[in-house]
C-alpha cells in the first residue's frame, strides 16, 4: 500500500513538473489548459498566437501522457511484480486517483484557483478560469476516465 501511495506521488510530481515548466515564463504558456475564451483573449490582447497554443498544446500533450501511459505500468508491473489484469489494473486504478486527487485539489482547486500564479492579466473578468461545469466534467474523468485508461493500459500488459 505505501508503494503505491509513493507511486501516485512520483505521478503528482510529473504532472506538477509539466504545469512548473509550462508556466516558467507566465501561465500564457499553458493557456492551452484554459477554456476557449481566455484562450481567444489572450490572442487578442497579443500574448501569444494561435500557433503557438497549438504547438504547446502538442508539447505539453506528450510531456502528460507519454509519463501517463509509461511509468503506471512499469512502476506496477516492473517494481511491484503485478500479475495479470486485474491486479495491475487496480493498482494502476489507485496510482492514477492519487494523480487525479492531486490535480483536482492542489492544481485545479488551489493553485489555479486561489493564487495569482496562473493569473493571466487581462483575463481577470473571465474568472474563475475553471468554470463549475469544467470542473465537473474534470471530476468525472478523475473518477471514471482514470480507471478506463488503467484497464486499458493492463489489457495491453497482458499481450506482453
Amino acid at each position: 500500500m505505501w508503494l503505491l501511495l509513493i507511486e501516485g506521488l512520483v505521478m503528482c510530481f510529473v504532472l506538477l513538473l509539466v504545469c512548473v515548466i509550462g508556466i516558467a515564463n507566465g501561465p500564457v504558456g499553458l493557456v492551452l489548459l484554459y477554456e476557449e475564451d481566455v484562450q481567444k483573449r489572450v490572442v487578442e490582447l497579443g500574448l501569444t498566437t494561435k500557433a503557438t497554443i497549438r504547438r504547446n498544446f502538442i508539447l505539453c500533450s506528450i510531456a502528460l501522457f507519454v509519463p501517463l501511459f509509461l511509468l503506471p505500468p512499469l512502476m506496477v508491473y516492473g517494481i511491484n511484480g503485478a500479475n495479470g489484469f486485474w491486479d495491475g489494473f487496480l493498482q494502476m486504478s489507485c496510482i492514477l486517483w492519487i494523480q487525479g486527487l492531486f490535480d483536482r485539489l492542489f492544481i485545479d482547486w488551489y493553485w489555479v484557483g486561489k493564487t495569482k500564479a496562473w493569473e493571466i492579466p487581462g483575463t481577470e473578468d473571465l474568472k474563475p478560469y475553471i468554470p463549475k461545469k469544467t470542473l465537473i466534467v474534470k471530476w468525472l474523468s478523475t473518477v471514471f476516465l482514470n480507471p478506463l485508461i488503467a484497464a486499458v493500459v493492463a489489457g495491453v500488459m497482458l499481450l506482453f
